[in-house]
């Protein structure tokens, strides 16, 4: 795991899946008084998309193995709200030139996961309960 920057208490590495090898990137979660700022910094996204969004979304499942990452789950949903309302459903997306960005959520279908990585705790090697 990479070395953690300061006030970072949770990252998750990115991998991408066979339809999108180059994708990677890196996703850091800080807890703050009134919730959690996710940071995401991702590369390699496909230049292919007609709109340039990709979904953003944290799983339930600890597991990105298996083509197309089936083992990942549903979306992280604690409290048991609907779509788009819960934890796991996060801004989309928006590529520059395969570099991620933050965009207002479009809607629609997601489509198919494209890239996947197990969030872990700051400084320990444990595994927490999302995916990416």
């Amino acid at each position: 795991m990479e070395k953690s920057y300061r006030g970072i208490n949770a990252s998750a590495q990115i991998k991408g899946s066979k339809d999108a090898p180059m994708l990677s990137g890196r996703v850091d979660f800080i807890q703050k008084r009134n919730g959690v700022l996710v940071v995401a910094r991702i590369s390699g996204l496909p230049r292919d998309s007609e709109t340039g969004f990709f979904a953003f979304h944290i799983h339930s499942g600890s597991n990105c193995s298996g083509e197309g990452f089936p083992k990942t789950g549903g979306h992280y949903n604690p409290e048991d709200v609907s779509h788009p309302e819960h934890a796991g459903d996060l801004p989309p997306l928006l590529s520059n030139n395969g570099t991620a960005f933050m965009a207002v959520q479009p809607s629609g279908k997601s489509g198919e996961k494209i890239a996947c990585g197990v969030i872990k705790k700051a400084w320990f090697r444990d595994q927490r309960d999302f995916c990416v």
